[in-house]
């Protein structure tokens, strides 16, 4: 039987916040109205979750073998998440999905009413930015 020290009760708590985050945002992605709301959930709680459990991984078993690869893994899903919950809702919007009936404002929208039309032969905005 393994003895309780403060490193694994630490690991421990971590970890059940990690799984307790994951399972707040897997409710989220069933419960809430449209795709917006849901990735909101999926990169917030989900990713927050996730990081948490790799945190506890690395507390626990230190930077060997494992730990190293949890701080790997850490680091891919902190910088993929986002990247990919910003793109899903730029596509959604771009692809006409509308918000729910119930939002508030849609910023996004304001912004591209508000852009001034470019010259005929000018190149799209998209290529500008590049």
């Amino acid at each position: 039987m393994t003895e309780w020290t403060f490193g694994t009760v630490a690991a421990a708590v971590v970890m059940a916040a990690g799984a307790l985050f994951n399972l707040l945002g897997c409710i989220g992605l069933v419960r809430l109205p449209d795709v917006y709301n849901r990735v909101q959930a999926s990169t917030k709680c989900v990713t927050l979750g996730t990081l948490l459990l790799l945190t506890g991984v690395i507390i626990l078993f230190g930077f060997g073998s494992m730990g190293v690869k949890a701080l790997v893994c850490l680091w891919f899903v902190a910088m993929t998440s986002p990247t990919a919950a910003h793109a899903i809702g730029r596509a959604a919007h771009r692809s006409g999905i509308r918000l729910w009936e119930k939002s508030v404002c849609d910023e996004y929208a304001k912004d591209r009413e508000g852009a001034v039309e470019a010259p005929a032969g000018s190149p799209p905005a998209e290529e500008v930015a590049r």
